[in-house]
């Protein structure tokens, strides 16, 4: 497999539409503003640790031979920002201690976008403050094939140094249009030009998908992130017209097979006898996370006899879906509550009449089931870009592409020069 991806430092200006104003997908993340430590005494000693299992942040505190006075006011003073009791086991904290073994400042991680800091500002007086970690935005792009030892999205892009985030998004964006669990092909390639945030010169997580190129056993598939004036973002091909349809292709994001498809005379495997099968089977290990293919209302989450554990959602348009056999249910999976599409609403499983781990997904219209490889095909696209709108479309998509398109042809990390897209 070639896989190739460089750093691009994209200025403000570099992606402007004809109006003027530049696309908001494309503007720098606004950082915070810089807090500065207060200075440490010369004579400190800095621990770094991982919050333990069952710990509490006044039995945290104890284990660094601290008085019962300090614990509670530094449990009191915490409680004005932070409640002590969202404490995370493995956490990062870091503790720094005179060498009279007073307490000089904690800094507690508290998610990827803030730390709480507790700072000593008098004899046995603290102050605490939640500070938002200060983070760079890089923008990258990145190529690669799909080849007989890397044959999924997600094996592509861990080989090119990436997280199995990028590829679920990617799916995410594509979703309508290629079905990533059967339809990729050896040979099959793809660019895609993507958000990093770093934290402290690391990964910290990726933003959006800006825009991605796919060629898939002979069809050339784009997606541009565009946000048209007084509108939502969405994803639109060269044209204009949307990459969001009402159904996805899979219920599955990756790796799983078709195991048994849609038919009105299988020989069912446990009961030895002809029977009609009204949906595809998706062989997948246990837990795989089982999506919402669209927008709809969960109508029952439970046990179905031979289904077992079965979620069935209500969509527009007469269209019900199905999923059976799980192994558990999302959180808040009961009936009347919503779900979006792509929503994660539990996991594979082999409950029920299953010799074995699968997703047995199926779809219904007007009370009557549908071969849903056949169906989702015929789902038709979501709105296009407004036609007064299509010039800065156009405009917009030439300068992000233009980017893609200088992917270099062998394997490289290249970092481009502000000022020098």
């Amino acid at each position: 497999m070639r896989l190739v991806s460089y750093l691009v430092v994209i200025p403000t200006a570099v992606l402007v539409g004809s109006s003027g104003c530049a696309d908001p997908d494309l503007e720098p993340a606004e950082a915070p503003a810089h807090v500065v430590d207060i200075d440490l005494p010369s004579e400190s000693t800095v621990k770094a640790g991982t919050v333990p299992r069952n710990a509490t942040f006044a039995s945290l505190l104890e284990s660094y031979g601290l008085s019962n006075n300090v614990v509670a006011a530094v449990v009191n003073q915490t409680r004005s920002v932070f409640d002590p009791r969202r404490l995370r086991a493995a956490n990062d904290y870091e503790v720094v201690m005179s060498t009279d073994g007073n307490l000089v400042r904690l800094k507690y991680h508290i998610d990827s976008d803030s730390f709480l800091r507790i700072q000593r500002v008098g004899e046995s007086r603290f102050q605490a403050t939640i500070i938002p970690y200060v983070k760079e935005r890089a923008v990258i792009a990145m190529s690669g094939e799909i080849d007989p030892a890397r044959s999924s999205l997600v094996a592509a892009i861990d080989s090119a140094g990436e997280e199995v985030q990028l590829a679920i998004t990617m799916a995410d964006v594509l979703g309508g249009e290629i079905d990533f669990n059967n339809d990729l092909r050896i040979g099959d390639s793809f660019r895609v030009l993507f958000e990093r945030f770093l934290r402290e010169d690391e990964y910290d997580d990726y933003g959006n998908v800006l825009a991605t190129e796919f060629n898939n056993n002979g069809r050339r598939i784009t997606a541009t992130r565009f946000t048209p004036p007084g509108g939502d973002p969405g994803y639109y091909d060269d044209e204009g017209r949307s990459l969001k349809r009402m159904f996805l292709r899979s219920p599955l994001r990756f790796e799983p097979r078709i195991t048994s498809r849609f038919s009105r005379n299988r020989m069912h495997p446990i009961l030895g006898e002809r029977r009609a099968h009204l949906g595809v089977d998706y062989g997948a290990a246990t837990g795989t996370p089982v999506i919402a293919v669209a927008n709809g209302t969960v109508v029952s989450a439970g046990w179905s006899g031979g289904s077992g554990r079965m979620v069935r959602l209500r969509h527009t348009g007469g269209y019900e879906t199905y999923y059976l056999h799980l192994s558990a249910f999302a959180s808040g999976m009961r009936p009347g509550v919503r779900v979006a599409q792509g929503q994660f609403i539990g996991r594979v499983g082999s409950t029920g009449l299953a010799t074995g781990p699968h997703l047995d997904y199926r779809l219904k219209k007007n009370g009557v089931f549908l071969n849903p490889l056949v169906e989702h095909r015929k789902m038709p696209p979501g709105e296009p870009v407004p036609a007064e709108h299509l010039s800065l479309f156009r405009t917009e998509r030439e300068r992000i592409f233009g980017l893609l398109v200088e992917v270099p042809p062998i394997p490289a990390v290249l970092k481009v020069a502000a000022g020098a897209p």
